[in-house]
C-alpha cells in the first residue's frame, strides 16, 4: 500500500504542475491576443498551437458572434482547468494520504 500511496501522491503533484503550466499558457495566449509585439511573434505561434485544440471546441459551443464578438473560450477553459485541478488533484492526494496513513512502517 505504501507504493500505491506514494505513486498516487506523485501523480497528484505531477498533474497539478501540468495543469498549472497549461493554465499559464492559456493566460499568456489571451494576453498575446490583446497585444501585438512583433518580437514575440514566434512565441505567439507556439502558444496558438498549444491552445487552439482545446479552445476550438469551446468556441464552437459559444461562438464569439453570439456574444457580441467577445471570445470567452479562454476564460471557460481556465475555469475548467481550475475545476479539474481542485477535483482530480485533491481527490488523488486525499486518497494517497488515506492509503499512507493506514500503513505502519516497521524496520
Amino acid at each position: 500500500m505504501i507504493l500505491l500511496g506514494n505513486t498516487l501522491a506523485a501523480l497528484a503533484r505531477i498533474l497539478h504542475i501540468v495543469l498549472t503550466i497549461y493554465l499559464w499558457i492559456i493566460i499568456l495566449r489571451a494576453v498575446f491576443s490583446w497585444v501585438y509585439v512583433p518580437s514575440l511573434y514566434q512565441a505567439g505561434r507556439v502558444l496558438y498551437r498549444l491552445t487552439e485544440p482545446v479552445l476550438r471546441p469551446v468556441r464552437r459551443l459559444l461562438p464569439p458572434a453570439k456574444l457580441g464578438g467577445l471570445d470567452i473560450s479562454s476564460i471557460i477553459v481556465a475555469l475548467l482547468i481550475v475545476f479539474l485541478d481542485s477535483l482530480l488533484v485533491n481527490s488523488l492526494a486525499l486518497y494517497a494520504h488515506r492509503l499512507l496513513r493506514g500503513v505502519e512502517v516497521s524496520f
